[in-house]
């Protein structure tokens, strides 16, 4: 072993390569021996040379599509013995309804915005596995959710910052929304506040708060084509109060709140579009404040459909619904800054089903041009008619002339 660079033994006997090269291929045998001798040789083994797995295509460092598009991104290795190439969605389970193709490709057929993120294809054989990730974009959604929302305490006051998450191919702004945990009990209604953040901003200072009061916070990001969802919601007291002016065990005559998710939600079909009807929460020990309507779309992230719809009401009814789309629904209760679980969720599919169009998609339904073209129509016969009725009149007019002079 001297002679061989690299080798060595163990006390124990077993061998040390170093490097593997050549000179360790070859059927190997061990016999162990002491002062009386031996009883013979191992059976043999042999030694053989594999190539860990090498990428010979690597996806791009970033792709960008529109959302409902295809896109195709390409993954290949090769090694001894050939690997096994996979793909995953770093912190997702699954694939996410992405395909893999014979090529070892990773096939987004359509792109939808759950797909954003980073993506990893791993080679694996039985020596090793090499992993090499790529940053899917998807283009043409909603904002997606902000991300580290933190709140600095201050005196009467709360710091509120925060890491944007993709806008989704437009320009986004952002809200900050409040409300306080433990509310005075002359007001029973106490709705959540919101403050615009100064473009370009991260961060916005929330002002004349309540001491003794601790207070909720959330971030929510719009773009052109609506809200992404809420952020988590962090809970913080102003600074300069006793932290235990808000006991983490409440006494025995605290009150204790219940709101339990609303009731029995149902989806009826009607000439409208998707009627909603559902039963109050059975348990509430405050007065209710309103409902929110979330839903989403293909098994896609859950969104803010309607948060304003009054405790008064149960019914709600949905129009614009895109055809041919598969939708889920539920809603959450609101008493003042309290938030009950979600309701049960209805499935609606508009597979078949004459769908009727909100007020608000209604000026999407002409592009710009066209509707500049209709209304520089509509602007031109409107002049022609005034110009002809003034011609008759004057016509007329010259005419009786005419008449009243032959008759002198």
């Amino acid at each position: 072993l001297s002679q061989l660079p690299g080798w060595s033994m163990r006390p124990d006997g077993s061998i040390v390569i170093a490097t593997g090269n050549d000179d360790a291929l070859g059927v190997y045998t061990c016999t162990p021996y002491n002062s009386y001798g031996t009883t013979g040789a191992s059976q043999p083994t042999r030694v053989l040379l594999k190539d860990p797995p090498t990428f010979t295509v690597r996806p791009k460092e970033e792709y960008f599509q529109e959302v409902g598009r295809e896109l195709v991104i390409p993954c290949a290795a090769h090694g001894d013995p050939p690997p096994t190439v996979t793909w995953l969605k770093v912190g997702s389970v699954g694939k996410i309804g992405a395909q893999v193709d014979g090529n070892s490709s990773l096939i987004f057929r359509p792109l939808v915005k759950e797909q954003h993120g980073v993506w990893e294809c791993t080679a694996t054989n039985q020596v090793a596995s090499v992993s090499t990730a790529t940053s899917v974009h998807v283009l043409g959604t909603s904002p997606h959710a902000v991300t580290n929302v933190s709140v600095l305490p201050l005196l009467l006051a709360a710091n509120i910052s925060w890491e944007p998450g993709f806008d989704g191919g437009y320009f986004q702004r952002f809200s900050v929304w409040y409300t306080p945990l433990v509310k005075h009990p002359p007001r029973a209604h106490h709705d959540w506040v919101s403050l615009s953040v100064p473009v370009g901003a991260q961060h916005l200072l929330v002002e004349n708060l309540q001491p003794d009061m601790s207070y909720q916070f959330s971030v929510l990001a719009q773009n052109k084509l609506g809200s992404g969802p809420f952020s988590q919601i962090v809970t913080s007291v102003p600074r300069g109060f006793p932290v235990t002016t808000v006991p983490p065990e409440p006494p025995a005559m605290t009150m204790r709140v219940f709101l339990s998710p609303p009731q029995a939600l149902t989806a009826n079909e009607t000439a409208r579009g998707v009627l909603l009807q559902w039963e109050p929460p059975a348990q509430f020990s405050v007065a209710l404040s309103g409902y929110a309507l979330e839903l989403r779309q293909d098994k896609g992230g859950w969104e803010v459909l309607d948060r304003s719809i009054p405790s008064t009401k149960t019914q709600v009814l949905v129009p614009g619904l895109i055809k041919d789309a598969f939708y889920e629904f539920r809603l959450v209760a609101f008493a003042g800054s309290y938030i009950s679980d979600p309701s049960n969720t209805v499935n609606v599919s508009t597979a078949g089903m004459e769908v009727y169009p909100s007020r608000t998609q209604l000026p999407e339904l002409l592009p710009q041009p066209v509707l500049a073209g209709v209304i520089g129509g509509i602007c031109f016969l409107s002049v022609a008619v005034i110009f002809s009725t003034m011609a008759a009149c004057i016509m007329n007019r010259r005419r009786a002339a005419r008449v009243q002079k032959r008759r002198q």
